[in-house]
Parts: C-alpha cells; sequence; structure tokens
C-alpha cells in the first residue's frame, strides 16, 4: 500500500486529482491523504513596517475560507468512502501553506494535484507561480493532472541525458511495476542533432522495467512542435524530470514540460532529487 497525498487549495476541489487516485487504488489499494491548504499562501502577502526592528504585520485567514475548506473535507471524505478507499483528511492551517507541504512529501510515496487550477486564484496561466514552488520544493514523486482527461494506458519517458530525468524514470518504475506490461516510449531529446550520454544505458534500463518499449529521438529544433504533439496523444501519461532544484535545460524547464502542462490534456509525472 502506498500512501498518496492529494493536495487541494482552500477554494478548489480537485475532480481530476481524486479521479486518478480512484485509478491508482484499482492497481494496488493506497491510503488517500487529503490535504487543504489555504486559499491563500499569506507568507506572499505578509508586510514589515516599523522603525529600525522590523515588525511584522499578520494577516488573519477569512472567515470564508474555513467553510470552504470543511465543505471541500466533507466532500473528500464521502467520495473516499464511496469508493472504497482507505483515507485521512485534514487542514494545514499553517498561515504558510506551501512550507507546511513540503514537510507533508517528506512522508508520502507520491503527491497528485491539478494542473489546472491549483491556486487559480493566484495565476490561472499554468503552471503559476505556486505551482512552480510546488514543483521544486516537493520531497515525493508528484503527478500533475488536468481536471478532463482520458485514464492512460501507455507511458511516455522523457530522456534528456540529465541526472533528474534518469531518476524520474526511476521512481515511476518503483512506484508502479504493475504498469511492466504497458505499451511504453523512450523519447529521447537532442540537442544540435548530437546522440545523448549514456543513450545505450538509458535504454538498457528501461528495457528491464518495460516490456512494450519502443525508442525515439527528437531535436532540440522540434522540441516545441513536439510538445504539442505529446500534448495530443491522450492515451499517454508522460514521465519527466525537470523542475529540479538542480539545474536543468531549457529544453524541459522553460518549453517542453511548461508547454505540455498549459495545454491540460495529459497527466504528467515530475520527479526529481
Amino acid at each position: 500500500m502506498k500512501k498518496i497525498l492529494l493536495v487541494f487549495d482552500g477554494s478548489h476541489f480537485s475532480e481530476g486529482a481524486f479521479r486518478m487516485a480512484s485509478f491508482l487504488n484499482e492497481f494496488e489499494p493506497i491510503l488517500a491523504t487529503g490535504v487543504f491548504l489555504q486559499p491563500i499562501d499569506y507568507r506572499d502577502i505578509i508586510g514589515y513596517s516599523g522603525m529600525g526592528t522590523a515588525t511584522p504585520i499578520t494577516v488573519a485567514p477569512n472567515e470564508t475560507d474555513e467553510g470552504l475548506i470543511n465543505r471541500n473535507m466533507r466532500y473528500f471524505e464521502q467520495k473516499c468512502e464511496h469508493a472504497g478507499i482507505e483515507f485521512r483528511s485534514h487542514r494545514d492551517t499553517d498561515l504558510f501553506a506551501l512550507q507546511e507541504l513540503q514537510t507533508e512529501t517528506r512522508f508520502a510515496d507520491l503527491m497528485i494535484l491539478s494542473s489546472e487550477i491549483f491556486y487559480e486564484n493566484i495565476g490561472n496561466e499554468q503552471p503559476n507561480d505556486y505551482l512552480r514552488k510546488v514543483l521544486r520544493q516537493t520531497e515525493c514523486p508528484v503527478l500533475l493532472v488536468p481536471e478532463k482527461y482520458a485514464l492512460p494506458s501507455r507511458i511516455m519517458l522523457a530522456y534528456d541525458g540529465k541526472a533528474d530525468s534518469v531518476f524520474a524514470i526511476k521512481q515511476f518504475t518503483y512506484l508502479f511495476p504493475q504498469l511492466f506490461h504497458w505499451e511504453t516510449k523512450l523519447i529521447s531529446l537532442e540537442e544540435k542533432n548530437e546522440p545523448l550520454p549514456h543513450q545505450e544505458l538509458i535504454e538498457e534500463l528501461a528495457a528491464k522495467h518495460f516490456s512494450n518499449l519502443t525508442l525515439e529521438a527528437v531535436t532540440h529544433e522540434t522540441a516545441e512542435t513536439f510538445a504539442n504533439w505529446v500534448a495530443e496523444q491522450t492515451e499517454y501519461m508522460l514521465v519527466t524530470g525537470a523542475y529540479g532544484r538542480s539545474e536543468l535545460s531549457n529544453l524541459f524547464k522553460k518549453s517542453f514540460l511548461s508547454d505540455v502542462i498549459v495545454q491540460h490534456k495529459i497527466p504528467v509525472f515530475v520527479a526529481h532529487k
């Protein structure tokens, strides 16, 4: 059994995130932990004033925030009971919502959240600042899902020659060994039409975890077009190592992954060291 965090900001309940959790529960029973955050991370609006020594100006959560969170918590619990999913639920009531969430991820196998409506009140063009912070700070893999999507039946592994892309592929195989038989495509994202480092090794690793594996190379010049194509492959789940703490290629960080996320069409599995 795996512990999976389903993360909701106070004003939004992600049906897409819950649908994915239910889907994963069919392969292996999970413990679904619903984490309900404040509708805003108040760290972003705390100011300082005073002469000499800075005095924090605290901001209390709006009373309506509590009502929204309570309703979403009850809804989550009812859906888990109806689906036969073991669950826990709690609020991260600390004003610094994302900092609290980072600690939560340290003790989870996977986090699922909406790539479409997560904190859309502070920026509805995804990935917004809050989503980027979560992806950088998380200490467990993240599964980003749109609100409406086809449940995946195939896997696309993205390799750019960097350690984080290999790490993501390994984390995916460890978490989901049940998907060994799914049709899987290993995409090598090359720059300047040059072979990526350790190409034979990544192919060997992937072949040992996926029985139905095919290979495809994509050059940097076609990355944008390819990202659009990926988003249209609605039967796939994309596995990538972008948004790590270390410096990653612009192909992933600024073009490829962001372009896929913004189209809100397929689930994306993201992991980094």
